[in-house]
């Protein structure tokens, strides 16, 4: 098992920025780490990912050049710096791994965090 907390949320205006981290415990993520967000009746979606062993970083179009994932091996953590945030970037972010082959925007996880809430006003 392996378990995420996540940390980081908060309330920023528009444009402003905000880092989430995820720091993970438990057995080893061996393959891929990602961020999603979930907004008030809509699907969770893709955010942010991090393959563990290439360090191959993907991302979202609405997140690109704004957003950037990191890893920090020693301290087990995914980092989601996040800059120039939009109103339309409010969710509720959640941190997810998974220890085996798949795509990595599709939500199918083994692990999932608890969720951080980010509120940006405009």
């Amino acid at each position: 098992q392996v378990q995420l907390v996540e940390s980081g949320g908060g309330l920023v205006q528009a444009g402003g920025s905000l880092r989430l981290s995820c720091a993970a415990s438990g057995r080893t993520i061996n393959y891929i780490m990602g961020w999603f967000r979930q907004s008030p009746g809509k699907e969770r979606e893709f955010v942010a990912a991090i393959n563990w062993l290439s360090s191959a970083t993907y991302y979202a179009d609405s997140v690109k050049g704004r957003f950037t994932i990191s890893r920090d091996n020693a301290k087990n953590t995914v980092r989601l710096q996040m800059n120039s945030l939009e109103p339309e970037d409010t969710a509720v972010y959640y941190c997810a791994a998974r220890n085996r082959a798949g795509a990595y925007y599709d939500p199918d996880y083994d692990y999932w965090g608890q969720g951080t809430q980010v509120t940006v006003s405009s």
